[in-house]
């Protein structure tokens, strides 16, 4: 888990994927050494903060976002949402500016929910606040800010371990509207002809889906994906025996939610673990639903 805590505690709201981006190729170069496959590394301004890796002969693509929601400051002390981060009084948010290192305190107006912060000095208009991580791990659970999608990264790190004919995809501003998967989509569709996805995002522990149980195969959310595509996913998931439940949601999306929206005709399937607390600085995770998801790339990665 101590990967999982370094992605935590990197800080990298939509819009300010750079660091993490660095991170990760840093990450890459080190590691690929030690994968079954050595991947071709895509990068670059051509990208933008994205970062795509090939291996083998690919059939189908993982896309794991690598932004967080936080917080931009405005004027005066107020503080604009990034993404839709659960907003309380009392929330430590750190940040850094001109001036030097922040860490400050999250305030809402009782009346107005108007959001602001308390801190010893104004902070430069524009700058950027996370949730400061706290990162804690017990014998079945961790838990700390951005799981959602750290954990997706994570998990996506970990499958390229062993992968050896598939694609991954380290997408940026999920949390804020997306943007980058559209292109993305576009350019794996075109030179490689890959059209099926897997979308390897966190979801919500809800009154179908329980901590523990396993990963979610979501049915739908606010889309609903091709369910030809879907019932090959549940069939393979049934057949490995691997823990999982089914999700079914009115609302919420990921970036399955573009890749349906574009030119090109993909195939695609939120399967992710469940966690509490949602967008919180306290998000928590299961660690036999953090297994489960694992195993099921390995699995729907070589049978897809």
């Amino acid at each position: 888990m101590e990967l999982l805590r370094t992605l935590c505690q990197l800080a990298a709201p939509s819009g300010s994927e750079a660091p993490l981006t660095a991170f990760l190729l840093d990450y890459i170069n080190r590691q690929a050494p030690t994968w079954l496959v050595q991947p071709e590394v895509l990068a670059g301004e051509e990208f933008q903060d994205c970062i795509i890796l090939v291996f083998g002969k690919p059939r189908t693509a993982v896309f794991a976002h690598i932004d967080s929601i936080g917080f931009t400051v405005r004027y005066g002390r107020q503080l604009v949402r990034i993404g839709g981060p659960d907003t309380e009084t009392g929330y430590r948010l750190v940040g850094e500016d001109s001036q030097g290192a922040i860490d400050c305190t999250l305030t809402v107006d009782d009346e107005t929910g108007a959001l602001g912060y308390e801190f010893s000095r104004d902070i430069e208009r524009g700058t950027t606040l996370t949730f400061a991580c706290d990162f804690r791990e017990t014998e079945t659970t961790v838990q700390s800010c951005y799981l959602d999608n750290r954990l997706g990264v994570w998990n996506a790190l970990q499958l390229c371990e062993t992968l050896q004919d598939g694609i991954v995809v380290f997408s940026c501003y999920e949390e804020h509207g997306g943007g980058t998967v559209k292109f993305l989509a576009k350019y794996i569709h075109e030179r490689f002809a890959v059209r099926q996805a897997l979308v390897c995002d966190i979801t919500w522990v809800t009154e179908g889906v329980h901590a523990g149980q396993g990963c979610a195969i979501s049915l739908r959310d606010s889309l609903i994906p091709r369910r030809s595509y879907v019932e090959r996913i549940r069939q393979i998931a049934k057949k490995s025996g691997i823990p999982h439940q089914l999700e079914v949601e009115g609302s919420g999306g990921s970036d399955g939610k573009e890749l349906q929206h574009g030119a090109q005709p993909w195939d695609w399937c939120f399967v992710g673990a469940p966690e509490d607390h949602v967008h919180t600085p306290h998000e928590q995770v299961h660690k036999a639903d953090i297994d489960s998801m694992l195993r099921l790339y390995q699995v729907l990665m070589r049978e897809l």
